[in-house]
């Protein structure tokens, strides 16, 4: 299908049967989505069409890739099935960078995508530690909508308690807008630079995304909605209040397609799902999507399991109370074991003058 359900609606079918070893190998290595993504949201009628295109295609199994929604979206087509006693095989494969469904201990995408935090983190902490008589206060703010597991990546960055992020926000966490003033403040009279790590959603203590006056700028077909830059409008606070230059970087996109930081770990597990998925439909499962068990033990292991679609289509899964510092400022070593095996190889060692 091109572009997800949205095109196979409108018949945008194709035989990928002739791709060679080499074409396939390539595959692995091609950022983005190669057929094409989407962010439809199933219009009444719109899952019984996917059945019946199905029917017509001899389909017997459908694979489908994506997050919560997308697993909200194979769910419907399988019930459709279902109803018109169709006989179609259902399974869902994870993939969000923002790492956040439920019934599997991490999602591929993610690994790459929390290797990128980390790195431009302790890559931005130079710059700006190295510029800190001209602008000395940094704050990067990273995607993830309403969990804090792309924020808390950057935690990984840090190899002393004194290096960069000195400060990391979570949406599990709201936090006062004075409150980040205050701990800015500290660390900047304390170091004389700052670097400081939030969310896109990143709210306040009544609700609020940072910054957000009135409506949100883009509301997405599921209801997700989009606000002007939080750090943006910290950073102009942060420089009034301070009196000292404080700028902001934004990578947007650019986090979940940069190859050159793509984790080993995260890609070899996305190839593992993919294929999982295939032999299950093949042996017949349905209504779940592949998960990945995490082995008990000191060694990094996973195995592939299976949850059902139920419990991923539009839940959510946040950051445990563990993985959050007690001040809401930070993650803590139990989120660094959490992370540092899926972001592939250790991250690249600077010198220090």
């Amino acid at each position: 299908m091109r572009h997800g359900v949205q095109g196979a609606l409108d018949g945008a079918i194709v035989d990928l049967s002739n791709l060679d070893e080499a074409a396939l190998e390539r595959l692995k290595r091609t950022p983005s989505a190669a057929l094409g993504s989407c962010r439809y949201k199933f219009r009444p009628g719109d899952a019984e069409r996917i059945v019946e295109l199905c029917q017509a295609q001899d389909v017997d199994a459908l694979v489908y890739i994506g997050g919560n929604d997308s697993a909200d979206t194979s769910l419907q087509i399988l019930q459709a099935a279902r109803a018109k006693n169709v006989e179609l095989k259902v399974v869902g494969v994870p993939k969000t960078i923002d790492n956040d469904l439920a019934g599997t201990d991490h999602c591929p995408g993610y690994g790459s995508a929390a290797r990128f935090v980390a790195q431009t983190t302790r890559e931005t902490a130079l710059d700006t530690q190295a510029m800190r008589h001209t602008d000395p206060i940094r704050l990067v703010e990273v995607m993830g909508r309403h969990a804090g597991w792309l924020p808390g990546a950057a935690w990984l960055a840090k190899r002393a308690p004194e290096d960069a992020p000195q400060l990391v926000y979570v949406p599990e966490r709201p936090i006062e807008i004075e409150q980040i003033v205050a701990d800015v403040r500290l660390v900047y009279d304390e170091l004389g630079w700052c670097v400081i790590v939030l969310c896109e959603n990143q709210p306040t203590p009544d609700g609020r995304v940072i910054g957000a006056i009135g409506e949100p700028r883009w509301v997405d077909a599921f209801g997700h909605a989009y606000f002007d830059s939080p750090a943006q409008w910290l950073a102009q606070r942060l420089q009034a209040e301070l009196g000292v230059r404080a700028r902001f970087d934004k990578p947007g996109t650019i986090q979940r397609m940069a190859t050159g930081y793509v984790s080993t770990t995260d890609r070899a597990e996305a190839e593992l799902v993919g294929r999982t998925a295939v032999e299950l439909a093949r042996a017949g499962a349905s209504g779940v999507m592949v998960s990945l068990e995490r082995e008990p033990g000191p060694d990094y292991k996973v195995r592939p399991g299976t949850v059902r679609l139920e419990v991923v289509a539009n839940q959510q899964k946040r950051l445990p109370d563990e993985f959050i510092a007690e001040k809401g400022r930070g993650l803590t070593d139990a989120f660094v074991a959490y992370a540092t095996p899926l972001i592939g190889e250790p991250l690249p060692e600077f010198q220090k003058l």
